[in-house]
């Protein structure tokens, strides 16, 4: 990230522009872009004011899906909210889109290394947007024991922050994940059976 750090100005700006580039049929205000990249929302709302000076997103109304509780559950109720979305006539979107693809901000040992905090970690396999495989059932696969499914979530939503992707990853225990494998189960044969890769295979597959 240090390389786009020093081109784009800053890793907020970065973070933003993937965000927007790789989701762009979505509307996001500055509270939601703070939160899926992970920065301040004074720093979002002054980067994003930059980008649409320079054509790159456009203000756009959308239905936003608001939580609150009320007593002791969360309702959920939607309202109309003005934000932001990528202008698809900005004329450099695909210069820059073909550039940050061949960038990845994580190597197989970062990922390894921030995964591994989560638990006893048996089996890490990636695909999907890791290894630009658009057809595949999840992104990421941990196979594992005495997982952390709270602190594991708060990784990958980091590396989606980084990413500018939403995840979809599937998490099993070691027990469970064998079990499934012996049964021949449609998820798990929809990953092996596909382009992947493996970053740690501690059960020998």
């Amino acid at each position: 990230m240090d390389i786009l750090e020093k081109l784009f100005g800053s890793v907020g700006k970065v973070k933003i522009i993937k965000l927007f580039l790789l989701n762009p049929e979505m509307t996001y205000d500055a509270f939601q872009v703070a939160e899926r990249t992970k920065v301040s929302v004074s720093n979002a709302r002054r980067e994003i004011s930059n980008l649409e000076k320079a054509g790159f997103v456009k203000t756009k109304s959308y239905i936003k899906e608001v939580k609150r509780q009320k007593n002791r559950s969360i309702v959920v109720f939607r309202k109309r909210a003005d934000g932001w979305t990528l202008d698809p006539k900005f004329p450099y979107r695909e210069a820059i889109e073909s550039f940050l693809s061949n960038i990845n901000p994580f190597k197989h040992k970062d990922i390894v290394e921030k995964i591994s905090r989560a638990g006893k970690i048996q089996l890490l396999i990636i695909s999907g947007i890791f290894i630009k495989y658009g057809e595949a059932r999840v992104d990421l696969l941990v196979v594992g024991d005495n997982i952390k499914q709270g602190l594991l979530d708060n990784i990958v939503r980091t590396i989606e922050s980084e990413i500018g992707k939403e995840i979809r990853y599937a998490v099993f225990e070691t027990a469970e994940f064998k079990y499934r494998n012996s049964m021949f189960d449609k998820l798990i044969r929809d990953i092996l059976d596909y382009p992947h890769e493996k970053i740690i295979n501690k059960l020998n597959l």
